[in-house]
């Protein structure tokens, strides 16, 4: 068995890319979901990855869903805590629950999800950490505060963390992708799909697997001397 990998949102979307691509390179994948049975059992079905349910918004269930995890396959080396969720509205109509909702999953979900794991990589003195922000985080969006205020965090997150654990052997990095082609972003209104590739230089959306190859590389021995780092996979339509 490889290293154990604990990917957050791993059985949809570009958390399910994200499983498979770490899995086929060798790696024991555990993919968390939070809610969608169905969509784990299939994806559990097809990929022979085990699926593990609990909401990355409770510390109380991300430590035991750690401590299961840990029981079932081994000590938890690679962390992907790419789990979020939207509530997007212009900012005046925005409501303290729709923030709040936000804050939980995508920020307070990142802490929740690494704080238990933490001691255990720096006293194997290895591990890997990396976080899916996104191009809002970085640019902002309209109608999108909390998901923006977030994805901006959780680079901070990184980037305090890669100083933490360079000392342990433990790396910390993001990737933020731009629009990629996920159920979510396919189920838009062609029109507006159409707008949205029009302001991406490469001409089309992204793929999950795309992501999914960013990722591995950041986990692997090869990025040992990479730490604090953000990887934009966004086909050129924001530079930082």
């Amino acid at each position: 068995m490889g290293r154990v990998a604990l990917v957050t949102g791993g059985s949809r979307g570009i958390g399910a890319a994200i499983s498979v691509a770490l899995k086929n390179a060798g790696y024991t994948v555990a993919a968390n979901y939070a809610g969608n049975d169905a969509a784990a059992e299939k994806f559990t079905a097809e990929t022979g990855i085990k699926a593990y349910k609990w909401s990355v918004a409770d510390y109380d269930a991300c430590k035991a869903g750690a401590e299961k995890v840990e029981a079932e396959l081994g000590p938890i080396e690679v962390v992907i805590a790419n789990a979020g969720i939207t509530r997007d509205a212009p900012f005046h109509r925005m409501t303290p629950q729709q923030w709040q909702e936000v804050i939980d999953t995508n920020l307070t979900g990142v802490f929740n999800t690494v704080h238990p794991i933490w001691p255990g990589m720096r006293d194997r003195k290895f591990g890997r950490l990396v976080v899916i922000s996104s191009i809002n985080g970085q640019k902002g969006q309209f109608g999108q505060v909390n998901y923006a205020a977030t994805k901006a965090g959780d680079l901070g997150i990184v980037k305090s963390l890669a100083q933490e654990g360079a000392r342990f052997g433990i790396t910390a990095n993001a990737v933020c992708p731009g629009y990629i082609a996920t159920e979510m972003v396919m189920a838009v209104p062609e029109k507006v799909r159409e707008g949205i590739i029009a302001g991406i230089p490469a001409g089309r959306l992204g793929e999950p697997e795309e992501i999914a190859r960013c990722v591995a590389f950041l986990v692997s021995d090869d990025a040992g001397f990479i730490t604090g780092s953000t990887i934009s996979a966004n086909g050129g339509q924001f530079f930082v």
